[in-house]
């Protein structure tokens, strides 16, 4: 509680200290943290510079979620009781910092999740749009397009993640929920990304296939292998469209974190857990997470269009993998897509459905299938403020008749305000 308290204290101080001056908040090359950063990607590409000094934009965000849900399964595994409440407020804290002509820095600390109630940082790094502090004008024809990003952060692996909701920071996400198999990790390393005029994009990076770093347990790195390809056009004010495709590779590490990566939890609290189970302790339930070992090899294609205010979003994923004492790769498939409309004179509203569904196979021999639907509605207050309803039910087949998922589901409504700036 001490720890929520002083999180909360200086989440406070740190709106009231911006208010006391009018800050320029516009930074070169960024997704802006509100509105305005919706349906935008990797961070845009401009040559034009507006710097003239260091400039640091401190933002953040808070969320707070209300909960309604039922779960049951076949009874082989007596359930948590759950009921109806709020949860854990959830905040962010955001530095990003203009630190010289075509370089900028990026930190993100988790304030308070459902994982962890204190303070703890989810990581950072510096993007590279010029290299004058080289020598000026050094490879400018080269990096008119080109961006680098090096640090302990967010890998680009798909598009999904971009839509996701990442502890606090909610306002990208049309729905409550991310995907059932969420592909989302932060591990060390640089990606160098190539943009064209034309709207061809390409991505490759490279990381040390590590989520938690240490120099223990040397023979457990084993550096991953990113890879983008894409194309990503505005053809008229009314119809965009872009479609990428993705790839994540994996040698010897001890453990795959593609999707248990995230450390500050699932939105759907304690649905499908056991009796003793605790809010931070089974953080990721409502997930699945198929547990490969080493030698993952991921494959997401994400097609986006939008025509005036109606907006289609899929994934298409495959991920192969095993863990160290199996000798054959399993496979894990996830199919979703959503179909969003936007409305209103800056389209301030919207509603929005998602069908989301894995095919995979357990360790153990089970074959699953998980099956998620939802329905959505939201409105932008400001272009800061957005408050969302949600409709979900999820339904868990093959499993075996010990496991807790046997004949699990759950339904029933889930409402979020989100705060971002």
């Amino acid at each position: 509680m001490k720890n929520l308290i002083k999180s909360s204290i200086l989440f406070i101080t740190l709106l009231v200290g911006t208010s006391f001056y009018a800050q320029n908040r516009t930074l070169d090359n960024y997704r802006q943290p509100d509105k305005n950063g919706i349906n935008v990607f990797e961070a845009p590409k401009d040559t034009v510079s507006t710097f003239t000094d260091i400039k640091v934009r401190v933002g953040g965000s808070s969320t707070l979620q209300f909960q309604s849900l039922d779960h049951e399964n076949s009874g082989a595994v007596a359930l948590k009781e759950i009921g109806t409440n709020f949860n854990l407020a959830t905040a962010n804290l955001d530095l990003d910092v203009a630190l010289y002509d075509g370089i900028r820095m990026h930190l993100r600390t988790y304030l308070s999740s459902r994982h962890h109630p204190e303070p703890y940082v989810k990581g950072g790094y510096f993007q590279i749009d010029k290299l004058d502090f080289i020598s000026e004008g050094f490879l400018s024809n080269f990096m008119k397009n080109a961006t680098i990003k090096i640090g302990h952060m967010e890998n680009n692996y798909g598009d999904a993640h971009f839509r996701r909701s990442d502890n606090a920071q909610t306002i990208y996400n049309p729905f409550v929920g991310n995907l059932i198999m969420d592909g989302f990790t932060t591990e060390v390393g640089a990606e160098l990304y190539y943009q064209c005029d034309s709207g061809f994009l390409g991505m490759v990076g490279f990381t040390n296939g590590k989520l938690n770093q240490a120099v223990d347990n040397p023979d457990t790195g084993g550096a991953s292998f990113l890879a983008k390809l894409g194309y990503d056009k505005q053809f008229n004010d009314d119809f965009r469209f872009r479609l990428t495709g993705s790839l994540y590779n994996t040698g010897a590490v001890r453990t795959s974190y593609l999707y248990s990566a995230d450390r500050t939890g699932s939105r759907y609290y304690l649905v499908l857990e056991a009796e003793d189970a605790s809010t931070s302790g089974n953080f990721r339930s409502g997930r699945y997470n198929p547990n490969f070992g080493n030698k993952v090899t991921a494959i997401m294609i994400n097609p986006f269009l939008k025509y005036g205010g109606l907006e289609f979003f899929g994934t298409i994923e495959t991920s192969k993998g095993r863990r160290n004492t199996e000798t054959e790769r399993r496979t894990a498939k996830q199919f979703a897509g959503e179909l969003i409309y936007r409305f209103g004179n800056t389209e301030n509203f919207y509603l929005g459905t998602r069908y989301n569904k894995v095919d995979a196979e357990e360790a153990n021999g089970d074959d699953i299938e998980i099956s998620r639907f939802q329905l959505g509605a939201g409105w932008f207050m400001t272009n800061n403020i957005l408050l969302k309803l949600e409709y979900v039910t999820q339904k868990h087949d093959g499993y075996n008749a010990a496991s807790i998922f046997d004949e699990g589901k759950f339904n029933g409504l889930m409402a979020e305000a989100v705060i971002s700036f």
